[in-house]
């Protein structure tokens, strides 16, 4: 991840010869200082996502039981909008935190523009002109569709809050080479083959001081109770763990220039799902559910028999194991969370699996994706949802994971 132009991060001397000694000591101070907020945002996401699942698990339960015009719908409509709410906060937290489960998928980023345009012109106002040049070939990069649509937004959102007065956006993409005369013009990007995303705006630009700033969560520039502070922290966050780089070029009374690079990839596009939007279908299989916080562990609980389903629950791996090692009847789906004491989720599995080799497992997980990878997790086929999860959610993975089972037991 790169600033371009940003003391602290700034353009460094083409060769690490000419780098002096206060400009090395700045890099690794901002490094540290990044690295430290971000174990902390991850850590304080993790567990605002175990408390959230349970508010908005419970939220779905009590509007079940009121009618449309039950006086008290509002009021917890309002609970779970609050809920729903934090969620995004705690996903951008994880997101600066370079923490964030990424769900990649192959992306053509003229499609995301296209598929976004309509809603970014309603958002930025008609004061202010948008143009897109979108490459008319554009090769495919490997990402997460929706946080590069939350990328857009926020360098938009940005853009249009430097144009009070309006002004032209323009959105480009384009496909790059990155050789040796554009790593000397921006250290730290590395050679090879690339999609560019520019997102550029005429507004007021930015001074040293605000470049220098400009990527630190909860560091604004608008008055109190106008910004969070995390728009372009997050930008930073999902673009670096994304495997990209950003460069940023801002001139004051000229206007800014935002320039995302991301590496290509030769793999095919495959069709993407959709999002579950109705209760699925419940079942008479029989789930064993293991989580170590009684909260999460009860709403799971709730949502999971009400739709018929069995539940043998157990607070950690070691009951667990006591549990089906005196179980005669079927386990039909292991639900766990992955990071617990004493034994983690994936070795809970792999240890259930001896005992019952067809067993299905679903992973659950508010955490962060460094120790979700620690954990083994997220070695390909596991099947995971990530907290905090809606009804919905939780019950559409479950019967597809039960149902793939079943398709895999007729073949």
């Amino acid at each position: 991840m790169h600033v371009y132009g940003a003391p602290g991060t700034r353009e460094w001397p083409a060769s690490e010869d000419g780098a002096n000694e206060t400009e090395t000591a700045a890099r690794i101070r901002q490094a540290t200082k990044m690295e430290a907020v971000g174990r902390l945002a991850g850590g304080v996401a993790h567990d605002f996502n175990n408390l959230l699942t349970a508010i908005l698990g419970y939220a779905n339960l009590v509007l079940d039981e009121l009618g449309a015009d039950h006086p008290s719908r509002p009021d917890v409509e309002q609970i779970q909008h609050a809920a729903e709410s934090a969620a995004s906060l705690t996903r951008q937290l994880l997101a600066f935190s370079r923490r964030q489960l990424l769900q990649p998928q192959i992306l053509d980023l003229n499609d995301v523009v296209r598929s976004m345009e309509s809603m970014l012109r309603r958002m930025i106002g008609e004061h202010i002109v948008l143009d897109t040049d979108l490459a008319p070939t554009l090769s495919h990069v490997d990402a997460d569709q929706g946080q590069l649509e939350q990328v857009l937004m926020n360098l938009v959102i940005n853009a249009r809050d430097a144009m009070p007065a309006g002004g032209r956006l323009l959105i480009a993409t384009k496909d790059v080479i990155v050789g040796e005369e554009m790593m000397r013009a921006h250290r730290g990007l590395t050679a090879g083959a690339y999609v560019s995303l520019d997102v550029c705006d005429t507004g007021f630009g930015m001074d040293e001081n605000v470049l220098a700033n400009l990527f630190e969560p909860f560091f604004t520039t608008k008055r109190r109770g106008e910004g969070t502070g995390l728009g372009l922290a997050t930008v930073y966050g999902i673009i670096k763990q994304s495997g990209g780089y950003i460069a940023v070029q801002s001139d004051i009374g000229v206007g800014t220039t935002f320039t995302i690079y991301l590496p290509r990839t030769s793999k095919e596009a495959r069709p993407t799902e959709s999002k579950p939007t109705e209760t699925p279908n419940g079942g008479n299989e029989t789930i064993l559910l293991v989580e170590d916080q009684p909260e999460v562990r009860a709403i799971a609980r709730t949502l999971l028999t009400r739709q018929g389903y069995t539940v043998i629950e157990a607070d950690g791996g070691p009951q667990a194991l006591t549990l089906v090692r005196s179980q005669t009847a079927p386990i039909h789906l292991l639900l766990t969370d992955v990071v617990m004491p004493a034994i983690g989720g994936p070795e809970l599995a792999r240890q259930l699996r001896v005992i019952h080799p067809e067993l299905r497992v679903l992973f659950a997980s508010g955490y962060t994706d460094d120790a979700l990878a620690q954990q083994g997790v997220l070695q390909p086929g596991s099947d995971l949802i990530q907290k905090p999860f809606t009804r919905e959610a939780l019950l559409q993975k479950v019967r597809s994971v039960l149902d793939a089972a079943t398709r895999a037991a007729h073949r």
